[in-house]
């Protein structure tokens, strides 16, 4: 490993002890950082950082020549960094600063042991599926980042009005949800939003996805997993002129006459995993399974 990336959120700073010992860890094994530029100011700013480092600013200035990409803060700071990295092929690794941290799996006192795990080639690599969307008409906000790593979630807006949600798979019609809205997720987001919703965990590695209704009136609508090469297309009904689509947490409004068609991105997003961690891992500390006492004998 000889040139990584590192990406932070620029609102606020949370974890000084930790961005430090990263890039000392780094530094102490000759890699070159390059720091997210709002990120490395804010760093300057509070005296976190008191040296030169080089910057990015744009996607198109990361390339195959980064080994990796750190992010330091939660689940949704790696959501905003796979902005920057999107096809360039770059791996990406989380280190949990925020609170549960499903993505982001590098808790703060094994910083260190992982880095190090990473530069000696101790890690495996998990390709993580994303989304696109395609609307008829055209979305301008959406033609610009048209990938989510999580889930796509078609949702009211300006109504406390259920939406009806047509949806048809490989151009077959499904069913009509009536409902808030509903969440099409990847194996990554079946953690998330759909989990909440009772949608099921999946395995990252699964070739599926989830399709799961928010708050739906049909009570027998159940999430259903379907297989990740399949076309979705959803109309969707409303009181309301528009209706929100969020790809992970960035939202667009568009009109209701809107064909929304869903699939598989082109690309994927490489997770890295150091040998410390685990998907399973994670479900027993993130999710606490296990954690009921009748189970103490099998943890």
């Amino acid at each position: 490993m000889n040139k990584v990336a590192i990406y932070g959120q620029s609102y606020s700073i949370s974890a000084e002890k930790e961005i430090q010992l990263l890039i000392s860890v780094l530094e102490e094994h000759n890699i070159a950082c390059f720091i997210e530029s709002k990120f490395f100011d804010l760093l300057i700013k509070h005296n976190i950082l008191t040296k030169k480092f080089k910057t990015f600013s744009k996607p198109k200035e990361l390339d195959n020549s980064f080994d990796v990409m750190f992010t330091l803060g939660g689940d949704g700071t790696i959501l905003r960094a796979v902005t920057y990295i999107r096809d360039a092929n770059i791996p990406i690794l989380g280190i949990n600063t925020g609170r549960l941290g499903f993505l982001a799996t590098i808790n703060k006192e094994c910083i260190k042991n992982s880095v190090e795990l990473i530069i000696n080639g101790e890690y495996s690599i998990q390709k993580r599926t994303l989304l696109s969307v395609e609307t008829t008409p055209k979305n301008k906000a959406i033609s610009e980042i048209n990938f989510a790593l999580n889930e796509v979630t078609i949702a009211r807006k300006n109504t406390t009005s259920m939406i009806g949600v047509k949806t048809s798979l490989n151009q077959e019609y499904l069913t009509n949800y009536w409902a808030d809205g509903l969440i099409i997720s990847t194996p990554t987001g079946s953690t998330g939003y759909s989990l909440s919703c009772n949608g099921p965990v999946i395995s990252p590695e699964s070739k599926s996805l989830v399709i799961t209704p928010i708050a739906p009136h049909n009570l027998n609508a159940r999430p259903m997993v379907i297989s990740d090469v399949t076309s979705i297309s959803l109309e969707v009904d409303s009181r309301e002129k528009e209706f929100l689509i969020s790809l992970d947490s960035r939202i667009a409004s568009v009109p209701k006459n809107t064909q929304v068609n869903i699939s598989k991105a082109p690309f994927t997003i490489k997770s890295i995993i150091p040998k410390n961690q685990s998907f399973l891992k994670t479900l027993r500390s993130k999710l606490l399974w296990g954690e009921d006492t009748r189970n103490e004998n099998n943890i």
